[in-house]
């Protein structure tokens, strides 16, 4: 650890307090590794940041996989240090606006200095295990650069402040250069840059169009960065450069000033490079960089900044991001065992709620579309992905976050005719499945409903949002909305129809998942009385069943496995999809991802995977696949034979399905295996994209035992990884805790499936669900639990978890 880090967390305890410096309660920001999954294709975002903050401040690599910006891998070098970024996403390399780089060594003065990203670009300094000398907890990161620089970053909401450590120069021409790069962003895609810079100042104003990373779309995003100066004992002065110019490539322009004033045919990469005079000749400089960020204007960048970080005060801004995180996280406790897994896995669990709260992030007042007083979310880098487990975990513990995001949402609507499904930088992005934002909107509301006035979410606007989804074709369903007219007029997406609105693909997975989003929608409807419309989207949630073919085997399978859901044509006949398709066995090594080539009816995962999505009715699907013996057996196919794909969402659910047909014990001990199999603390501890919090929430909820239901109060149990885990929610001031009597470890052979259930100290009918009461109430649950992996979930099929065919979700 190098004494600036051990100074950073010195002054951190102090800052913080000595009371969460002795109790590890009061300090979960302890247990969070930044770095799980920033390799390996996680594209974890490792910076500085708020939660759902707006600024992210963090290192910027040459890895062709810096969706992030970051990569671990030493081979990678840095070129720079920007304040925005999303998280865990596809796509192309997203934001990573605008790049701020130390400039040290110019031999022959400001014109001799590189300033293009290719040629300034430095590697990281190493540690003695080869590993590199980063460093990040929550709201603060820092790096030692090969060039002699230490950069340290921290954020507020939409701004952030770099610390960059000069060392005492050599020369007179090695003065400290800070290089203000307007371009290199969002992967190369600037067009129309301007900078501008004031020399007595230092004040540097830029801006740029560049490509949105999933979509079609194009943004205009704006910075505002100024400097100070911080001296050894930390207060801070005001500095002005002593040298300044416009760059362009590598051509430093001495006392230019404007962008304006250069060819930019001549040159693609565009900023501005400023000179400060060394604090002393045998010290350090200490500079601090603030970039204020807007997608409305620069005085807006510049307002931002000062309103956030007004006094460039480092150690107080991180401080403050850092008592943001822990009272976030602190609302998550866990008690642990003595077993020598217990630490890691604390980590592992703090870690992947970290991640659930990095994005969607908080453009309030920065929509440059239209203006409202309403929230404005962004990075929804798509609710394809997090529907399933980000935003049950939020109703858990953060229903006040949930709210501002589904007003967010329900504005859109109200001004773009659709829930939105995927943005990022304020632009539409492409739709992955369905219209996934109805069973987000139906999450909130079954859970909040008696609290929805308090926090702000008007029952009317939600449910016509939804019915805006539900009913209503858009121009385009690439972008937004369903493919609705033919889904109400056939129940399913004809193979064969030619429509106009959107790409003829994914006619299969996206039917399935407008079933479930007409089921989210009914359980709104009975909410709100509305008798009429609970049976219509009700049926239209049985939908699902148009697609299933009874007759599809697995070629080369076992041949009691029989029936998949399949590509329909518009006079009721199936087409064939291999149920290989898509998946490791593929013979044709297909992917499904977003392409016109893509036309055999799913979107990323196999028909297998596909034909156990229905949340919705999981006793009926049983009954089609065959019973309950016939439904574990293809259930242990699926994931032995590889075609569970962890990385993938449409699947996730898959090892928690054994409830649906008595045997909680395998979903158990196939949810635990997931997480020794495919979830580390390392950097390459993701088995894929984090996918904006999805893996993240996914993890979670194994951890804890618990797998959710999206758009109902249900929570399938399995036992948590520690003897104890709470929930405390701020809108309810409860907290609910779930405790296994006899927890002896997480080892195999140790005692982890659950046989009984009591809730306060009441027998509870089931060891397969709970009900959200218990979150709400805030009660104990006590698990006993048992070495036989035969346990049922109860005495009758009351206790099996609820379905629509068996008359569940009938109350909620």
């Amino acid at each position: 650890m190098s004494p600036s880090t051990k100074y950073w967390l010195a002054a951190l305890a102090a800052l913080t307090g000595a009371a969460q410096a002795q109790n590890a309660a009061n300090d979960p920001s302890s247990f969070v590794n930044l770095f799980i999954g920033v390799t390996n294709g996680g594209h974890v975002f490792p910076g500085a940041t708020l939660p759902h903050g707006m600024a992210k401040a963090g290192m910027d690599t040459d890895s062709p996989g810096a969706q992030a910006g970051y990569d671990a891998d030493p081979q990678f070098n840095v070129v720079g240090f920007s304040s925005l970024h999303d998280s865990g996403t596809g796509g192309g390399i997203s934001l990573s606006h605008f790049k701020i780089f130390p400039t040290l060594n110019c031999p022959n003065g400001f014109d001799s200095c590189l300033t293009s990203a290719n040629s300034r670009k430095v590697p990281r300094k190493l540690k003695s295990d080869g590993t590199v000398d980063d460093f990040a907890s929550p709201g603060y990161f820092s790096t030692n650069l090969t060039n002699g620089v230490r950069v340290e970053l921290t954020a507020a909401s939409r701004a952030s402040l770099q610390r960059h450590t000069f060392p005492a120069p050599n020369n007179a021409s090695q003065i400290p250069r800070i290089n203000v790069d307007v371009t290199n962003a969002a992967g190369g895609s600037a067009t129309t840059p301007l900078l501008g810079i004031n020399g007595k100042s230092g004040r540097v104003t830029a801006a740029a169009n560049f490509q949105a990373s999933f979509g079609p779309g194009r943004y205009n995003v704006f910075g505002c960065v100024e400097f100070a100066r911080e001296t050894s004992g930390r207060s801070v002065q005001p500095v002005a450069p002593i040298e300044w110019g416009v760059w362009q490539s590598n051509t430093p322009l001495v006392d230019l000033t404007d962008a304006k004033q250069i060819y930019l045919g001549f040159g693609s990469e565009v900023g501005g490079l400023l000179g400060f005079r060394p604090t002393s000749s045998k010290g350090e400089t200490v500079l601090l960089v603030r970039t204020g960020v807007s997608f409305i204007s620069t005085d807006q960048a510049c307002a931002n900044a000062a309103a956030d970080i007004p006094h460039f005060d480092f150690d107080g801004t991180a401080a403050a991001a850092r008592a943001s995180w822990n009272d976030l996280l602190g609302r998550v406790q866990v008690q642990l065992g003595n077993q020598t897994d217990q630490q890691d896995m604390r980590k592992l669990l703090y870690s992947s709620l970290y991640r659930t709260h990095i994005v969607p992030a908080d453009y309030s007042g920065e929509n440059p579309a239209w203006q409202s007083t309403e929230p404005y979310y962004d990075s929804f880098y798509c609710n394809w992905d997090t529907f399933r487990t980000l935003y049950p975990l939020m109703s858990l513990h953060d229903p006040e976050r949930f709210a501002l995001i589904v007003r967010g949402m329900i504005n859109i609507q109200q001004h773009e005719g659709w829930i939105p499904e995927c943005r990022g930088a304020t632009q539409q992005q492409y739709i992955q499945g369905g219209s996934d934002g109805d069973p987000i909107l139906g999450e909130f509301f079954v859970k909040y409903v008696n609290q929805s006035a308090k926090l702000g979410v008007n029952p009317a606007d939600l449910y016509n949002a939804l019915l805006a989804s539900a009913e209503n074709l858009p121009p385009d369903w690439n972008l937004m909305g369903r493919q609705a007219d033919v889904w109400k007029e056939f129940g399913y997406l004809p193979a064969d129809l030619v429509a106009p609105n959107g790409a003829p693909t994914k006619e299969v997975s996206r039917a399935l998942e407008y079933a479930f989003g007409d089921f989210a929608i009914s359980q709104v409807a009975k909410i709100l009385g509305n008798t009429a419309d609970a049976e219509k989207y009700v049926g239209r949630a049985g939908n699902f069943v148009n697609n299933w073919d009874p007759n599809v085997t697995v070629p080369g399978g076992p041949k009691n496995i029989t029936g998949m859901m399949q590509l329909r044509l518009l006079n009721g006949s199936f087409m064939f999809t291999d149920p290989r398709h898509c998946s490791v066995n593929d013979p044709t090594h297909s992917t499904c991802f977003l392409d016109a080539r893509n036309m055999d009816g799913f979107y990323e995962s196999s028909p297998l995977t596909y034909s156990q999505f229905v949340p919705q009715d999981m006793a009926k699907l049983v009954e089609l696949q065959g019973g309950p013996a016939a439904f574990i057996e293809r259930l242990n196919f699926i994931i032995d034979e590889g075609y569970f794909d962890v990385t993938d969402e449409p699947g996730q659910q898959i090892p928690f399905m054994y409830h649906y047909a008595d045997r909680p014990g395998l979903s158990t001990a196939r949810s635990r295996a997931v997480i020794s199999e495919f979830f580390n603390l390392t950097i390459d501890g993701l088995p894929g994209n984090d996918d904006s919090g999805a893996m993240g929430s996914y993890a979670f909820f194994y951890l804890a035992g618990l797998y959710p239901v999206p758009a109902t109060r249900q929570y399938l149990l399995a036992s948590p990884f520690f003897p104890e885990i709470s929930f405390f929610n701020p809108v309810f001031n409860t907290t609910a805790t779930i405790r296994a009597t006899n927890f002896a470890g997480n080892d195999v052979g140790a005692p982890v499936f659950v046989q009984n259930v009591t809730i306060n100290g009441e027998p509870w009918h089931s060891n397969c669900f709970l009900e959200w009461d218990v979150f709400e109430s805030g009660a104990t649950v006590e698990l006993t639990l048992t070495e036989d992996d035969a346990v049922a979930c109860g005495a009758d099929d009351s206790a099996l978890p609820p379905s629509l065919s068996t008359g569940g979700f009938d109350v909620v």
